[in-house]
């Protein structure tokens, strides 16, 4: 028998719609309104300035290790844009772009890195789930939400956050295969930033691109300009429709840059090159967005300047209140809580030891 090709259901395009000068491509270019532009740009910058007042706080010892998101977030913010708030939000730990766009308070965002769990809370009506800091361990869960929603057919879709390296793990492929196999209503969102803390991407995976690794589970797939607002919305807007329409998954790689640290507890300058930094510096998402609205004149100078006032002192009044709320929260003995819904007697017992242990040294 002779040999043929076996011809695959998906390929894999690349989808690029505004360029570094912020010129867009019209016939490729999804309908978003001004204000919803003008939203996005304000989160995004607002996400920029708490992220590098939380390395400043960080280096002064008043909070923890986090992970910074800059750099990343237009393709956190474009793509949160174009779902519903009715749509479930899987993250991993560098969204914070992302979760400021859902209403995530800044205060707790600043508790939670300070180490005060309380700040990780996520109110019972909301369709968001809180930080996962394993790598790629919030996949399994995101495609059983997915499966639960396409159970009750209530029109919900998942959308799931994760890093390139992140593609390495175990629970990526897990995840992929049980979303194919039962079409779950799930998007899995790619950031490639080039980087799994010091592993370089060209080290990592032999695959030409990350996003081909959904073709081997017959997921669609599409690989975006990450830091291009317009192009992510557009990929992250027809994933959707296909997840509404009963098509399934569909695996996004959104092409970024993480122009931090990584954590930090990491020091970027140990191993990457800072002319590649400067290289991506001219692709920054904000800058690009703020040429295009300068261009339409649906934005100015001064008014740049006037929001960056304003998102100064929105992040001061967060610090502000993060500090009294820690101050408030100086119980030790909450460790005990949120653990069983009917505690059992051992760790009353160790509860009530520990308290008068606490009483007896203060």
């Amino acid at each position: 028998m002779p040999r043929k090709q076996v011809r695959l259901e998906h390929s894999v395009e690349y989808l690029s719609i505004m360029d570094k000068r912020g010129r867009v491509d019209e016939k490729l270019a999804p309908q978003i309104d001004d204000e919803r532009l003008q939203q996005m740009h304000r989160t995004m910058l607002l996400s920029r300035r708490l992220d590098e007042r939380m390395l400043t706080l960080q280096r002064q010892g008043r909070i923890g290790t986090f992970a910074p998101a800059i750099g990343q977030e237009g393709c956190q913010v474009a793509a949160m844009a174009a779902l519903s708030s009715r749509d479930w939000f899987v993250p991993a730990f560098r969204e914070t772009s992302a979760m400021l766009w859902r209403g995530f308070d800044p205060v707790n965002l600043l508790l939670y890195n300070a180490g005060y769990n309380e700040g990780g809370a996520i109110p019972e009506d909301s369709h968001d789930l809180p930080i996962s800091i394993p790598v790629a361990s919030q996949l399994p869960p995101a495609v059983g939400l997915a499966y639960g929603a396409g159970y009750r057919e209530n029109d919900e879709i998942v959308i799931t956050f994760f890093g390139d390296g992140a593609t390495s793990e175990g629970d990526f492929h897990e995840a992929m295969n049980f979303a194919s196999v039962f079409k779950t209503p799930v998007i899995f969102l790619c950031q490639n930033n080039h980087w799994a803390i010091s592993m370089p991407r060209r080290r990592q995976s032999g695959s030409r691109t990350l996003a081909q690794k959904a073709l081997a589970y017959g997921i669609p797939a599409l690989q975006v300009d990450g830091n291009d607002v317009f192009a992510v919305y557009a990929a992250v807007q027809e994933a959707a429709k296909r997840a509404r329409d009963g098509g399934g998954p569909t695996m996004i790689e959104a092409v970024t840059y993480r122009m931090s640290v990584h954590t930090t507890a990491d020091d970027p300058g140990k191993y990457r090159d800072e002319k590649e930094v400067k290289q991506w510096q001219e692709l920054d998402p904000i800058l690009r967005l703020q040429k295009y609205l300068k261009a339409r004149k649906r934005l100015t100078d001064k008014e740049v300047d006037k929001l960056e006032e304003e998102i100064e002192q929105e992040v001061d009044e967060a610090w502000e209140k993060a500090d009294q709320r820690m101050q408030q929260l100086d119980d030790p003995s909450v460790i005990f809580d949120h653990l069983y819904e009917q505690p059992p007697e051992y760790l009353e017992a160790q509860r009530e030891a520990f308290e008068q242990r606490l009483k007896s040294e203060g």
